[in-house]
Order: C-alpha cells, then structure tokens, then sequence
C-alpha cells in the first residue's frame, strides 16, 4: 500500500468512527437541552436516563474503536478474550435480537487477531437487520514463532442477512483502494493486516448465514 492510499485509508476510517459516534453524541446533546427546558420531575427523571444510556453507548462504541481500529496502547501484545467479549456484548447491545455464542478457547489472543475479530463481529452484527445469533469462534494453533497462527470464524445467522458485498470484496482485497468508502474501510484494515503477517480472510455468504474466517500467521 503506498503512503497516499494508507492516508486514504486513514482518513475514510476517521471517517467511519465519527458517522457511528454522531447518534449516541447527539442524543447526549439533546437530552441535555431537554434537560434545561424541562420542570416536570418524571420528564426530568427519563431525560437523565436517557442520557445515561447515550453517555454509555459513546463509551461502549469509543472502547470498542480504540482496540478494533486504534494502537490501543494500553494493551500488551497479548490482549485477553474476555476484553474481546464485552466490547462485543456491548455492541450487541440488551435489546435481545441478537445472542451471543461465544466458544473462544485460548485466553489471550495477539492484539492483531483481537482487532481482526472485532471488525468481523461488528460486521456480523451489522448483517443481523431482523435479529439472529452471532457466533464468534477463535484459537491459537501452534507454538508462537513455530508456525503458530490465530484462527478466527465469524457466523452471523439470522432470517434475513443484510450484506453489502463490496464490504466482502474489501475483506478479501478484491475491492481496488480507488473504490473505498467509509463503510468498507474497516474491511480493507483487516484484510491490509492479515496480509501483512502473511494471513488472508475470506468470506460466504447464503441466505440466512454470513460466515467470515481469518488465519494470521505469528511473527
């Protein structure tokens, strides 16, 4: 990737993260001027709930893009799976329209695969527009430096799948860099990151499945 398309990626990926943090941040600001205005104590009791939900989802989607698209500095690079799982229970969200099936059997996963399986789930849950079950499944095979590798499987399965395939193209590095936007960019991070460790993703889509899987080899 050259220096203008890594700044074009850069950008559209900026881009992304402000589309999805404007609505909860909007809400925040809404209900804080709702707030001002109101006298009634039950409206002044429902104004401040709903912003403590908005003020929780920004901080839920903010953790969430600090390890799926950011350094994430705080981390090792070993990430634990249980950090992995409440960002993505966090993003599912309580209102019951998609479950969860969580069947990850290391403990900690190279900070490359956790971000690699964040996207594909946040992509997964995105497929699920009528609700379903998302499974996420991973391991690491091998022994680090002696052909170990992180193997990801995301299955978004649902009655009806929502799939925007040039997202897919993005993930497999079929979609040209010129041909990017804001909602394909995080597909094109994770496929620029499998490839970079010598890995690859690739995807299948059916009528009521979307199944995603990525293999990154260890350094």
């Amino acid at each position: 990737m050259t220096d203008t398309a890594a700044l074009d990626l850069a950008s559209l990926l900026c881009s992304r993260l402000c589309h999805d943090m404007l609505s909860p941040v909007g809400a925040l600001s809404n209900g804080l001027e709702l707030l001002r205005d109101e006298r009634d104590p039950e409206m002044r009791k429902r104004c401040m709930e709903l912003l403590e939900q908005s003020a929780k989802s920004s901080a839920d989607k903010l953790k969430f893009f600090r390890l799926a698209f950011g350094a994430a500095g705080g981390f090792g690079q070993m990430v634990a799976v249980h950090e992995a799982r409440e960002l993505i229970t966090a993003l599912i969200g309580d209102s019951g329209r998609v479950t969860l099936d969580w069947t990850v059997s290391s403990e900690e996963l190279p900070k490359a695969a956790v971000k690699t399986l964040l996207n594909l789930a946040a992509i997964g849950i995105e497929a699920l527009v009528r609700g379903g079950t998302l499974e996420v499944g991973a391991e690491l095979t091998g022994v680090t430096g002696e052909g170990g590798a992180s193997e990801i499987v995301i299955r978004a399965a649902g009655p009806r799948i929502a799939f925007d395939q040039t997202i897919g193209h993005a993930l497999d590095g079929s979609l040209p860099i010129g041909e990017l936007s804001s909602r394909t960019a995080p597909a094109a991070m994770i496929h620029q990151l499998a490839a970079s460790v010598g890995g690859g993703v690739q995807w299948a889509l059916s009528d009521d499945a979307l199944v995603m899987g990525a293999i990154l080899p260890q350094a």
